[in-house]
């Protein structure tokens, strides 16, 4: 195994041990975005959920990326490189140019030459987009390809788990609070 190869090994089983401890979502997103931008050496990485009710793509997590840039606008999921939606990576070669681009001008302000874009997906189901961003044309290895791929992957799962959690951790709270209730309920009656 070669050195380049073992660092990615290395690095990737580092993210998914931070990604399995954690039950927030922040974390898991936070971690998988810094971790692309410094060990691929690329501009910046973002990763967007999508809201279908409204068909956008919301930015959970972005790092190396200007406030300006992040906060540019609504980015509709059925004008920005709608085949990552559709379960494909997309490369796209010159931001500046491309009509997949929604923010041409923006990303040719913030200095993008270059975007990479992949779903986030559960059981075949996108929930998701990670777009890592260079200022020069993005080539990149075979190893980094998988790395990035895996980490899309596991962050999904990441994702799903928080979500699920803070779903059940809302019910339990929830049903504490009716059982509460009832007693409070119960000891009103008994006077």
């Amino acid at each position: 195994m070669h050195n380049q190869e073992l660092k990615y090994l290395r690095l990737f089983k580092e993210i998914t041990k931070r990604i399995n401890s954690s039950l927030n979502i922040g974390e898991v997103l936070r971690s998988i975005t810094e971790n692309i931008v410094k060990t691929l050496d690329v501009k910046g990485c973002a990763i967007f959920l999508l809201d279908k009710s409204r068909n956008k793509l919301l930015t959970s997590s972005s790092y190396g990326l200007s406030e300006a840039y992040v906060n540019k606008g609504p980015i509709d999921s059925e004008k920005s490189i709608v085949e990552t939606l559709q379960g494909r990576w997309v490369l796209i070669s010159d931001a500046h140019t491309n009509e997949k681009i929604q923010y041409q001008e923006e990303a040719k302000r913030e200095g993008i030459l270059s975007i990479l874009s992949g779903p986030m997906s559960v059981k075949g189901k996108v929930i998701g987009v990670i777009r890592i961003y260079a200022d020069n044309p993005l080539n990149l290895s075979d190893i980094e390809n998988e790395f990035i791929i895996g980490l899309a992957e596991i962050g999904s799962i990441g994702i799903e788990n928080a979500r699920l959690y803070s779903h059940i951790k809302a019910d339990h709270e929830k049903l504490i609070n009716d059982v509460h209730q009832w007693f409070d309920y119960g000891a009103t009656k008994a006077f």
